[in-house]
């Protein structure tokens, strides 16, 4: 059995959905599977544990978010990054595009919230050892990738 793990960083958590839409038809078979060690929208435990498999989504904007992404990187065998943001920063690293202008606008938010100058991709700090693009993630590739992962 499998050790998982979901996580979520700067996104809108549209991927955990589409999985958590995966498990009304798998959920029966998962469970033989894998064994869900983290997973903040299901589960309250805080501590990263060990994991055969690790599910990232969103992209990185605050050292706070490195740090626990450096974490999981090395207690997970297999780091996966899903969804857009995670993969190549889209969507929610728009603003690494804006005017200098409108930069300059939203300064006191970055350094308010603690944010790094730019946002970035998982890949950007930590070894991903595989992706799934989509915005949010396509269902039965995720199934599929899932499947294979499992075996």
């Amino acid at each position: 059995m499998k050790k998982v793990g979901f996580f979520s960083f700067t996104c809108c958590e549209g991927c955990i959905i589409v999985f958590l839409e995966l498990l009304n038809k798998k959920y029966f078979e998962y469970l033989k599977k894998m064994k869900i060690e983290n997973f903040r929208q299901i589960k309250t435990s805080e501590k990263i544990k060990k994991l055969d498999i690790a599910f990232v989504e969103g992209a990185i904007s605050t050292e706070s978010e490195i740090r626990k992404l450096k974490e999981i990187r090395e207690k997970s065998k297999l780091l996966v990054a899903l969804g857009s943001a995670a993969v190549n920063g889209y969507p929610s690293n728009q603003r690494n595009n804006f005017s200098k202008n409108k930069k300059q606008e939203i300064q006191k938010l970055i350094k308010k919230f603690h944010q790094l100058k730019s946002v970035e991709p998982l890949k950007s700090f930590v070894k991903v050892d595989d992706e799934i693009p989509g915005c949010p993630v396509d269902e039965a590739l995720l199934s599929k990738k899932i499947d294979s992962y499992l075996k």
